[in-house]
């Protein structure tokens, strides 16, 4: 197991609770020291067929 900053998270759909969808999840690594906070970006949500906001949930 390698260890470092390092980490794997899980980013979950925002929309898509509001609108009582299924919501998307992605998973993506980011480095801890860097960006301490939570990451949020847009990626593609296929159920709702559109380009949704996913913030980091873990």
């Amino acid at each position: 197991m390698a260890k470092g900053p390092r980490v794997i998270v899980t980013m979950e759909c925002t929309e898509a609770r509001k609108e009582n969808g299924t919501p998307s999840r992605y998973t993506t690594t980011k480095n801890k020291k860097t960006t301490p906070e939570r990451l949020e970006m847009k990626k593609y949500n296929p159920n709702l067929r559109r380009h949704t906001l996913h913030k980091e949930i873990k």
